[in-house]
Formats: C-alpha cells, sequence, structure tokens
C-alpha cells in the first residue's frame, strides 16, 4: 500500500511541475510585455490622459471670425491717425513738389561784367514758365543759355543763373558784356534775315528785319560770304537803303 501511494505522489508532483511551469512561463511573458510596451510606447497612455484631461469649455469656444479683439487704447489710436497723416502729407510732397504759378514774383538782375553794375526789375512771370517745377524750369534756363536770342546776343549776354527759386519768388542773374560799336562791321545772314557782326565777326551789333531773298542777287552772295562794311556810317547808310 505504500509503495502505491508514494508512486501516486511522484506521479503527482510530476504532474504539478509539469502545468506550473508553463504557467510561470506565460505570466513572466505577459508581465514582461506589458512593460516593454509601456518602455517603447510612453506616449499613447500619456495622449489618452491628455485627451481626456483637456476639455475646452462650450463658452469659451468662439468663433475666431465672429470674435471681438481686443479693445485698442485711445493714445494707440490717436498715434496712428497722426502717422497716417504725416505719410499722406509726405506723399503730397513728393507727388506734388513746388511750382511756379501765374502770381509768382519774377526778378531779373541784369549784370555788367565789365562795369560791375546790376539793374534789378522785377514783374510778372512768362507765361511760358508757369506751371515748371524747380526741375524744368532750371533745364528751361540752360537751354536759354545755350541758344540765348539774337536780340540778347546783340546786347551781349553771356551767361545766367538761377539765384532763388520758390512758388512766392523767382530771382535770375542775367550776365552781360555790353556791346560798344566797333570800327568796322560785317554783314551775314540768320534765318535769311541779315545781320550785323562787329569787327570780330562774332558778336551780334544789330538784328535787322532785312529779308536777304529781297536783296540784288550779286549783294545776296556778298552777305552769305561775311560782306565787311567799313565803317558806322555806311552801315547805316545800308540800312536806311534796304529796310522795309
Amino acid at each position: 500500500m505504500e509503495i502505491f501511494v508514494g508512486v501516486g505522489m511522484k506521479i503527482l508532483k510530476g504532474i504539478s511541475l509539469f502545468v506550473l511551469c508553463p504557467l510561470l512561463l506565460l505570466g513572466l511573458g505577459f508581465y514582461a510585455g506589458v512593460e516593454a510596451s509601456h518602455f517603447f510606447y510612453p506616449g499613447e497612455q500619456n495622449g489618452e490622459k491628455e485627451s481626456v484631461s483637456v476639455q475646452t469649455p462650450p463658452e469659451e469656444s468662439e468663433d475666431p471670425e465672429t470674435a471681438e479683439p481686443d479693445p485698442v487704447p485711445d493714445e494707440q489710436l490717436d498715434y496712428g491717425i497722426a502717422s497716417e497723416e504725416g505719410e499722406e502729407e509726405s506723399k503730397e510732397v513728393l507727388l506734388f513738389p513746388e511750382t511756379l504759378c501765374v502770381d509768382t514774383e519774377y526778378v531779373l538782375e541784369e549784370t555788367d561784367i565789365l562795369n560791375h553794375t546790376v539793374v534789378e526789375t522785377t514783374g510778372r512771370l512768362p507765361n511760358k514758365y508757369v506751371g515748371m517745377n524747380r526741375e524744368q524750369f532750371l533745364q528751361a534756363m540752360e537751354v536759354y543759355e545755350a541758344f540765348p536770342p539774337l536780340s540778347e546776343m546783340e546786347r551781349g549776354f553771356v551767361s545766367l543763373e538761377v539765384l532763388a527759386f520758390s512758388r512766392a519768388r523767382v530771382v535770375v542773374q542775367m550776365n552781360y558784356k555790353y556791346v560798344q560799336p566797333s570800327a568796322s562791321f560785317y554783314l551775314a545772314v540768320y534765318d535769311n534775315n541779315v545781320i550785323v557782326y562787329l569787327e570780330d565777326m562774332k558778336t551780334v551789333y544789330i538784328e535787322t528785319d532785312i529779308r536777304l531773298d529781297t536783296l540784288p542777287e550779286k549783294l545776296q552772295q556778298e552777305i552769305m560770304e561775311m560782306m565787311w562794311i567799313e565803317n558806322e556810317e555806311k552801315l547805316y547808310s545800308f540800312l536806311e537803303n534796304y529796310s522795309s
């Protein structure tokens, strides 16, 4: 009997070990798997917790399009308006530079370079300069200086300078070496009109209204080749004979 009991206990122990070992290994494997998931994927549980804990109250979830902006202090509003007005004024200055008008005072200073005298006259601005800004007016003066009228050349015009420019007042200095009669003269033609040069053959003395094509052909040829007049008496004799 004892023999059977001993054999039975051995069989029972063998069965229990056979069953317990796999169960123990299975439990250890499950625990290791759980710990491994926590180690490799820590954000999953945190994300679940955050998604559960973070919620927006119904009264604070407003539509951004309908939400009213925060009020701006009056000081900032005033400053913004002032800056905008300043920008507009600066833009107007750039877009509309100072220009001359019909009421602009035109001051002309005629300077005699040889005698160092100045004659100043004040008058109305010529119409051709009305509406010009500073740059345009200076360009017009440069053209005038480069191509002066014959009437100015007769007076001995040399150069000019713009001394002042504003909407209220313009000052122009005209420099002259006033022409003095010479001992002899030369007749020439300019734009089909007869003109009189001094003996230097450069300074215009008189601009006449005598048309070249109204003169005899021989005289026309002589004038085209710079006809010499020996004195002032013969010059005025010529002018009286052929002036209309």
